[in-house]
């Protein structure tokens, strides 16, 4: 005990704090200069120069060195949640997605996912933890940092703030994209803190913002003629591991005997984020006018708007975002994990449940949308154990000598969906209505695909395997004999390159017959007059930028090419 409050003593020596506080605040400065290559040398220099002289000079504005640490708890705070980052994504600095990831996960999947990234949360505590102790002793302690100390570590704060403004002043010059709210970290992370806080209140206001919206929707259809269409949103499917489309392992057996179904072989998605990916699917916004959103209503209004009764059903909680603002237009909702235990895992399966419902209501026009959990990880959770088909699947933790394990419980979860989608399809052919569905997913996922090791999904900067997602259309016979020109002209579309998130809406409207100024037949793969053009992802500032211009490493690019996909 002596000797523990001696090293204690030692180490709260108020100039000993002072260059800990340093370091330690300067951590993922130091990391960041090595994962993001992509960034000009200078640049690089620049991010460490002067951030650490910043913070030199403001340790010297209190002779207490506790406090000033304290006082700058927001950053350490920053700097702990960037390291954890970096260990999970390898690059990059905390984005506007990961601050609204923070307010829009639950805590049961935040859970998970901290359980598998042990070794970064251990490594910040062992760091910051101790640190922020340290900086409370001083602070209730008696000793200062000397006025001479003090004035010395000022000066040499001073020029290193002039050699960091310096590089700057360079780096901009030489440099036509750099901005220090981009790549200067702190800066960049309380510049994306601005972004998502704004965003949160954009987002708060959406019933007001919206309220007077209407997409003035009408139907051309026969009103006479039973209908059912049925928007199904995956969650974390890859096409990849889809035999459907020649993944090696037989996941898609009842898919492949389905009568009436279109695979779309080159579909990306513009976000590999749900709380932005999903909105999209659910609405006209898309990654090249994504503002809309705030303004407009969704998917599930322009089909009430035409006469259609319209349900929405998710197996995935509320989280005040637009999934729930889009989803509670319809008639009848519910999300079925609402009034769960966290712990409880509840299958997709009882969403068919729901589905049968509406279809015994008789609805002569019906809109679904489904929006499942699909794949997400913890993988093992998202299917019954009966369904556990690829063996062993008992290990769970995130890492690389697991990938075995993890792979095959991921492929698990997609014969699930396989099975999933072929009840929901027997459903649909009992009834006597003109019936189709459409399936997609929000996007991918990394499970340790390479030797980059990246794994999970909604990364700064996506992989192929978070992009690249399956897009299926299911007819009904009668649905086929009724509307063969857009069963021809989906048989035309089907490999042609597509966005999905831009496609869906029109898509979906289209196949309904609903028309409404909104609805843009050349982004609908329902229609002759689909165009290709340019795909966009958008970044994380809302802004569309071209696949070649997201920073794709070059692995990325040669799956694109290996799978026959268009790239850019």
């Amino acid at each position: 005990m002596k000797h523990f409050k001696e090293i204690i003593q030692w180490c709260c020596e108020p100039r000993r704090l002072f260059a800990l506080f340093i370091v330690v605040l300067a951590i993922p400065n130091a990391v960041l200069f090595f994962t993001e290559q992509q960034m000009p040398l200078l640049a690089r220099i620049c991010n460490i120069i002067l951030p650490v002289s910043v913070y030199g000079f403001v340790m010297t504005l209190s002779r207490k060195p506790g406090k000033t640490i304290w006082i700058l708890f927001p950053f350490v705070f920053f700097a702990a949640f960037q390291l954890v980052l970096l260990y999970l994504f390898g690059r990059s600095i905390i984005a506007v997605d990961m601050f609204l990831n923070l307010a829009t996960t639950n805590s049961g999947e935040a859970m998970e996912l901290l359980d598998n990234l042990l070794p970064a949360v251990v490594g910040v505590f062992v760091v910051y933890i101790p640190a922020l102790v340290l900086g409370a002793v001083s602070w209730s302690g008696k000793k200062k940092l000397e006025i001479s100390f003090i004035r010395r570590q000022r000066k040499y704060a001073f020029i290193g703030m002039g050699a960091g403004v310096l590089l700057t002043v360079i780096s901009y010059a030489t440099n036509r994209d750099y901005e220090i709210k981009i790549d200067m970290y702190p800066a960049n992370v309380c510049y994306n803190l601005v972004l998502a806080v704004e965003r949160a209140g954009e987002t708060a206001r959406y019933a007001e913002t919206s309220k007077d919206f209407t997409f003035d929707a009408t139907p051309t259809h026969d009103k006479d003629q039973p209908e059912v269409y049925v928007l199904v949103v995956g969650e974390t499917a890859r096409a990849c591991n889809f035999g459907l489309y020649g993944y090696e392992r037989d996941t898609t057996p009842f898919l492949d005997k389905a009568e009436g179904l279109v695979a779309f072989t080159d579909v990306l998605t513009q976000s590999n984020t749900t709380h932005k990916s999903v909105p999209m699917l659910l609405s006209a916004a898309s990654a090249e006018d994504y503002d809309c959103i705030y303004k407009q209503k969704g998917i599930i209004e322009a089909f009430k708007e035409a006469g259609f009764h319209t349900a929405f059903f998710s197996n995935q909680r509320p989280n005040h975002s637009f999934i729930d603002f889009f989803g509670m237009e319809a008639d009848d909702w519910k999300f079925i994990k609402e009034d769960a235990p966290e712990s409880e895992n509840i299958s997709d399966d009882e969403l068919l449940a729901l589905v049968e419902k509406e279809l015994q209501a008789g609805h002569r026009k019906l809109f679904i949308v489904l929006h499942t959990y699909g794949s997400h990880f913890n993988y093992k959770e998202r299917y019954p154990e009966s369904m556990a088909i690829f063996k062993p699947d008992s290990l769970t933790d995130a890492k690389y000598k697991n990938r075995e394990y993890l792979m095959n419980a991921y492929d698990n979860t997609i014969r699930y969906t396989d099975g999933f989608l072929a009840t929901l399809i027997t459903l649909l052919q009992g009834t006597d209505a003109s019936s189709a569905m459409l399936y997609t997913s929000d996007h991918g996922e990394d499970i340790f695909d390479d030797d980059r090791k990246l794994f999970l999904h909604a990364s700064p900067v996506p992989s192929y395997y978070q992009l690249h997602v399956p897009f299926l259309i299911w007819m009904s016979g009668e649905y086929r004999e009724n509307h063969a020109e857009i069963h021809e002209a989906i048989l035309q579309n089907r490999e042609k390159p597509v966005a999905g998130n831009a496609s869906v809406f029109h898509t979906m409207l289209n196949l309904a017959g609903v028309t409404t100024a909104y609805r843009n037949d050349s982004l609908s793969v329902a229609s002759r007059q689909y165009l290709i053009r340019p795909r966009h992802y958008l970044n994380d500032h809302n802004l569309p930028k071209s696949l070649d211009k997201i920073g794709l490493k070059k692995k990325d690019i040669e799956q694109f090419r290996q799978k026959n996909l268009v790239f850019p």
